[in-house]
């Protein structure tokens, strides 16, 4: 049986050595995506839409294998001139949203809706979900060309469950300086009256009122912003580790579009 005819349009296909390391750290340490791995009878990951070069989707599969190291991982390209030989136990292949018919545990397309109108993302959004295997997770995202600012939905079959916004440190020096990066969902709702206006003005405000922290690093402070937000009753998703980056995870009910 030939695979399913790809769905999508090419991107232009930027891409660069650890441009997604935010995210991956991120997928690594998320117990959501961590049980869905460990649980999987077949983990296998997409990575939709790698671009020019395959080096963001092997860095994906080393970091995956952290968690599950039999994790199989396949990339998708629409064009047919970007798709590579397999190395390092990862396969390429040329697909799109219909993710050439395999059924992956976990999806990640990351700088790929950022180049479609908003009015497309719902339906991208439901031939990836129509395609998921049981339990499986889709990680819709985009960054800047560095990777220092990071923005992404979470979510499963019924829809998306969190928005994750990730910042380098020492580069950013605002939490909303993240909006310019913010996944095609809401790139265009930050303004007032809607969710993720006022999560990035809450944001803004905790980071303003934690100045007095500044001399212990950026990360120290962002810390006790994020206690702030809590204390206001933002259900912030409370970090339990040391981190490299500034996040800052929701519900996606925070932010959904009005």
């Amino acid at each position: 049986m030939p695979p399913p005819t790809p769905k999508g349009v090419i991107t232009r296909g930027t891409t660069g050595i650890n441009r997604l390391r935010r995210s991956d750290r991120w997928l690594v340490h998320d117990d959501q995506v961590r049980r869905v791995l460990l649980a999987a009878p077949d983990p296998l990951v997409v990575d939709l839409g790698y671009g020019a070069s395959p080096v963001t989707t092997l860095e994906l599969a080393a970091r995956l294998r952290t968690v599950r190291p039999d994790t199989r991982v396949v990339g998708l390209e629409i064009d047919p001139q970007r798709v590579v030989e397999g190395r390092d136990g990862v396969t390429f292949a040329r697909g799109g949203f219909e993710l050439a018919g395999r059924r992956p545990v976990l999806v990640r397309a990351f700088n790929v809706l950022r180049q479609y109108p908003e009015d497309a993302v719902a339906q991208a959004w439901a031939t990836m979900q129509a395609g998921l295997a049981p339990d499986g997770l889709i990680i819709d995202g985009t960054c800047d060309e560095l990777g220092r600012r990071c923005a992404w939905v979470l979510l499963d079959a019924t829809g998306p469950l969190t928005l994750t916004l990730a910042w380098d440190p020492s580069t950013t020096p605002r939490p909303s300086d993240v909006a310019e990066r913010l996944p095609k969902a809401l790139i265009h709702r930050n303004v007032p009256g809607e969710g993720i206006h006022a999560l990035l003005t809450a944001a803004d405000r905790a980071w303003d009122a934690t100045a007095a922290l500044t001399p212990y690093g950026p990360r120290v402070r962002w810390r006790g912003a994020m206690d702030q937000l809590a204390a206001q009753g933002l259900p912030v998703r409370p970090i339990r580790r040391r981190l490299r980056d500034c996040v800052l995870t929701v519900p996606w009910a925070i932010v959904a579009p009005q």
